[in-house]
């Protein structure tokens, strides 16, 4: 069982340690700083920081000693050659981290905007541009999902075969590698698009799948909470089932039951708030068939609170689940879902929440 998690917010990173039923606050580290994701490895126990610095561009820091001191490494960066050209790109933001398997030790995977998957093989010492992807000519269809450019944000490490990978993009559909990145191929059959017009809803290489979520015990079961509905994969993301139309950001997949997974929903892109200003948790336990919405401990309403991509999160026993929201508000639960606590009221914006 996971006694701790880490929470990276607009002004810094938070790390929340069980106390009997509740959670005790440690001082923040990057105080001030947006730290846009978070990663704990759980091959070795290091832990990795990413800042969004704006103009100074994004930053990566480790930690080897749990949190207690940083140093910062290299930050995913395109080549040289690329940036001296006239329309260079450059990584605006680090989106997500993934520790690479446990058969590849020191190997960590970052997905960024502008839709660059990045490798490194020594600990984030070094790293490089997995131009298999990038230099496809389907990226030029590619675009902005939420961020004016196209962003990796999901990337998942298949625990049976690490050379297998799905990623997730925002606008740029679910993609799919059998040897590290070697090749690629466009998957996400079924996922529907329904911002684009009706000719074009169903065109994968231009969905907008906001989080891809994979049951642990059962890899090729993969939730897909997308742009305007939840969508369900039992193929490992090849094709995917719609469940409903229902608008959000976060999702969970219980690590042990492939029939279950957490969600927490919208109105809809125009309106990024709960419906009825009743902020709730939808669950399924039936492979999406049914949706019970769980609502003890979190605000009855008037509530406004929006759970970005990565701010759902539940850890490794499927009981103990953290949530935080774009109003600062941090929850916690130790029943699956079935209530809540309000660990705190008063944090910075959260984008990114990791279990140890």
């Amino acid at each position: 069982m996971s006694n701790r998690f880490h929470v990276g917010s607009r002004k810094g990173l938070f790390t929340f340690t069980r106390n009997g039923a509740g959670y005790v606050q440690s001082p923040p580290a990057f105080l001030g700083e947006p730290v846009s994701s978070v990663l704990h490895d759980p091959r070795d126990g290091a832990l990795y920081a990413a800042l969004a610095l704006g103009h100074f561009g994004p930053k990566l820091h480790r930690s080897d000693d749990d949190g207690a001191t940083w140093t910062e490494i290299a930050a995913p960066a395109f080549p040289q050659a690329d940036a001296n050209a006239d329309d260079a790109p450059s990584v605006d933001m680090i989106w997500t981290l993934a520790a690479g398997g446990d058969d590849r030790p020191g190997r960590i995977w970052a997905g960024t905007i502008p839709g660059g998957l990045f490798r490194s093989d020594d600990r984030g010492a070094s790293w490089s541009l997995v131009t298999s992807l990038w230099d496809r000519d389907e990226r030029k269809e590619w675009f902005g999902g939420g961020f004016d450019k196209p962003g990796i944000h999901s990337i998942l490490v298949d625990p049976r075969d690490s050379d297998r990978l799905t990623i997730g993009i925002s606008c740029g559909g679910v993609w799919k590698s059998d040897d590290a990145g070697e090749t690629w191929r466009l998957a996400g059959k079924g996922l529907r698009a329904a911002f684009l017009p009706p000719e074009q809803q169903l065109t994968q290489n231009t969905q907008d799948p906001h989080r891809l979520s994979a049951c642990a015990a059962a890899p090729d079961r993969i939730w897909c909470q997308h742009h305007n509905g939840v969508f369900l994969s039992k193929d490992g993301g090849e094709t995917f089932e719609e469940l409903s139309e229902v608008f959000g950001f976060g999702v969970a997949a219980h690590p042990s039951d492939p029939s279950s997974a957490w969600f927490a929903p919208g109105v809809k892109d125009e309106c990024r708030v709960p419906v009825d200003a009743r902020f709730i948790v939808h669950r399924t336990n039936d492979d999406g068939k049914t949706f019970a919405a769980k609502s003890s401990g979190l605000p009855q309403g008037p509530a406004y609170d929006l759970i970005y991509r990565h701010a759902l999160v539940v850890d490794e026993t499927g009981d103990n689940l953290a949530m935080g929201s774009t109003t600062g508000n941090l929850w916690t639960s130790a029943d699956g879902g079935e209530t809540w606590r309000l660990e705190s009221a008063n944090l910075p914006p959260i984008a990114h929440i990791s279990w140890d």
